[in-house]
């Protein structure tokens, strides 16, 4: 599912809002989300999963296309565990 198709299936399960308050809606959740990872947090939707961050060390990596070393600084990298819910859901437990 890509991001249109999400704002589509929200905005025709809430006939209510307009479809800019739907994109309003998608947007903050998914800024809220960024911002707290930012942040060094964690985000946690029970049922779903969890959002955090993990340390990647620097290191030295290859260019594929001419074979040459290339130093990769160390950084901050999204992970998401998904939560026992749809660990379930996804193995037809």
């Amino acid at each position: 599912m890509i991001r249109s198709e999400l704002l589509q299936k929200l905005a025709s399960d809430n006939p209510e809002l307009r479809a800019q308050e739907v994109e309003q809606v998608v947007d903050i959740f998914f800024d809220e989300i960024a911002q707290r990872l930012a942040e060094g947090g964690r985000v946690e939707l029970r049922g779903f999963g969890a959002f955090s961050t993990r340390e990647r060390e620097a290191r030295t990596g290859r260019n594929p296309r001419t074979g040459e070393a290339v130093d990769v600084p160390a950084k901050r990298v999204p992970y998401f565990k998904p939560g026992k819910e749809m660990r379930n859901a996804l193995n037809g437990d």
